[in-house]
């Protein structure tokens, strides 16, 4: 089944819905020419309030899907299933390199802290695994890992409510008590959150270190592919192939929300 990887091969990446879109965006500011093809599931989101076995069954649906495109690495942009099937991502792709947010995201919260006290909101799936915890301790056993789940935050960001009262006073409630844990770093474990981002900020203050990990998943992406000299070397700036399982009324709304441009081709996937 092996197939031959050039640098002209795409990236891929996948999600629970349009949440990974955040890192789809970050990927090609960091990498213009790369081609990308994006899956994401909207029939089925949101994934973090699954059981693991529908959650690892999931997770091999969407990489096969990615794999019909013969991709050079894949991303998995859905913390959910970073936290419980990055296994069976990797091995469903034919040892290709898998690279997932929530690895990118603990480094990145551990080289910024500097009291020690991280804290991590995440989907229900996310929080319950303890993968965070286990990775920013794996890297420092010292430090204090503080989660909180917030399943409402993904509904809220896939309709959009980007800075609603409603928004605001759910995120009151789910940010009270990290609020008060005196962590000096948050890690938005879920990459639908960054789009919530400004709420969130504005209530935890000015001085909590904010990680977004798209940021740190496309800086992995360009080192990755550059040590194995697949960086695609073409001059010309590649528009993303979008994927998704369902095309929810919303959705060229919602591309325009995350990603800040019109809507490209879109193609309607069965799972």
């Amino acid at each position: 089944m092996h197939h031959t990887i050039t640098p002209e091969s795409p990236v891929g990446i996948f999600d629970s819905g349009i949440g990974g879109l955040t890192v789809l965006k970050a990927v090609q500011a960091a990498l213009p020419s790369e081609r990308i093809i994006y899956f994401g599931d909207t029939a089925r989101v949101p994934y973090g309030t699954k059981s693991q076995v529908t959650i690892r069954k999931y997770a091999a649906d969407d990489t096969a899907i990615l794999m019909r495109y013969q991709p050079k690495l894949i991303i998995v942009a859905c913390n959910t299933v970073s936290a419980l099937a990055l296994d069976l991502v990797e091995k469903s792709s034919d040892s290709l390199p898998v690279i997932g947010v929530l690895k990118a995201g603990a480094e990145h919260a551990v080289k910024v802290t500097q009291n020690g006290r991280i804290g991590v909101i995440g989907t229900q799936a996310t929080v319950g695994s303890n993968a965070y915890a286990r990775a920013i301790n794996q890297l420092n056993a010292e430090i204090q890992v503080v989660s909180q789940a917030c399943p409402l935050f993904v509904p809220l960001a896939e309709e959009g409510f980007i800075d609603h009262p409603a928004t605001r006073l759910i995120a009151e409630e789910y940010l009270a008590g990290i609020r008060s844990e005196g962590i000096d770093t948050l890690v938005l474990g879920c990459t639908h959150y960054p789009i919530l981002r400004r709420v969130i900020a504005r209530i935890m203050g000015p001085q909590i270190r904010i990680i977004d990990s798209a940021e740190a998943v496309a800086l992995r992406t360009k080192t990755l592919l550059a040590e194995s000299g697949l960086l695609n070397s073409s001059s010309k700036a590649s528009t993303p192939h979008l994927l998704v399982s369902d095309l929810p009324q919303k959705f060229s709304q919602l591309y325009q929300l995350f990603m800040g441009s019109e809507l490209p081709d879109v193609e309607l996937v069965e799972v």
